[in-house]
């Protein structure tokens, strides 16, 4: 196994799983800052493993692997503690409709590659953006309060809203392009 700096960023977000869980359940003033500053830093380190992987030509089988259950270990975990602390039903509705899509997807993403058909299901331009929003509303939910005067956990939760429709709509993107292949496996079975 090589060991690259992206692949180590990767590993770092992992450990930082925990470390979020922790933080998140502390009883301190400075806790929801702090289980946000965490989330954010390791999205952080989600563009620039990428970026240095492909700056530098540091790409490894393990990186590859890793790096998206590492991205969708850490959006589950703040989903779930978010909902847990704050259970309204929209909430858990946005929450599992990003988590599902994100089953559904690696689980398609996987077949295509059974089928040798992976590079059908490469990461499109709506799934960036959805990530970001993503990532955003996530960091708001978790800082939980206002900034300035501004209601962060409101706007975290319309962001979230917002991600979880460009999750649909990125999912049916995803699906919409390895429809074809799909369909020409089922014909022949």
């Amino acid at each position: 196994m090589k060991l690259t700096v992206p692949t180590m960023l990767t590993l770092l977000r992992i450990v930082l799983i925990p470390v979020l869980v922790l933080v998140f359940y502390l009883e301190f003033k400075w806790t929801n800052f702090a289980a946000a500053f965490i989330f954010a830093f390791a999205s952080v380190t989600d563009w620039l493993d990428g970026w240095i992987a492909r700056r530098y030509n540091q790409f490894s089988a393990f990186g590859a692997f890793l790096d998206p259950v590492a991205d969708k270990l850490m959006v589950a975990v703040a989903l779930v503690i978010t909902v847990q602390s704050h259970h309204t039903i929209w909430m858990a509705l946005w929450a599992a409709v990003i988590i599902g899509r994100e089953i559904a997807v690696s689980a398609l993403r996987e077949w295509m590659a059974e089928l040798g058909e992976r590079a059908v299901v490469k990461v499109a331009a709506i799934g960036k953006f959805k990530t970001i929003v993503q990532m955003v509303a996530l960091v708001f939910l978790l800082y939980k309060e206002p900034l300035f005067g501004l209601p962060v956990f409101a706007i975290g939760e319309w962001l979230l809203a917002v991600a979880a429709i460009l999750t649909l709509w990125s999912g049916a993107a995803y699906l919409r392009a390895a429809w074809p292949t799909l369909k020409k496996e089922e014909d022949r079975s």
